[in-house]
């Protein structure tokens, strides 16, 4: 096992195989909707049409109505939240209930389900 050892303020260790000047400089956890990867830099989803960084699911919710999306009922899987397009479609987007564990591979199921609307950003990157 190669790589370096890095030890969090509880004690708790991780290796870091292929290590990076960003991997390092991770101080926080992880905020909502970003990669946990070492080295991965934080990402947000952009609601197009008005450049609007999405932070809830209130918000989430609000434009993917607007786009045609319903709220999915589905008392099966109490740890999602679910999307459909409409009763003909197979889209679904599933989501953890949890908007904290909103991660990248959300962000981008929800993309390629609506392209000319939805886009994933770096959130240092400037418009």
């Amino acid at each position: 096992m190669s790589g370096v050892w890095i030890f969090d303020k509880n004690g708790v260790a991780r290796l870091i195989s292929n290590p990076t000047r960003e991997s390092f400089e991770q101080k926080e956890p992880p905020s909502p909707g970003t990669a946990t990867a070492p080295g991965a830099r934080p990402r947000v989803l952009v609601y197009l049409p008005t450049n609007q960084v999405i932070r809830s699911y209130t918000e989430l919710e609000q434009r993917l109505t607007e786009l045609g999306w319903t709220r999915y009922p589905n008392s099966s899987q109490p740890n999602l939240i679910q999307f459909h397009k409409s009763d003909h479609s197979a889209d679904l987007i599933s989501l953890p209930k949890n908007f904290s564990n909103f991660k990248s591979i959300h962000m981008y199921d929800i993309v390629v389900k609506n392209r000319s609307f939805f886009e994933v950003r770096d959130p240092s990157a400037k418009d």
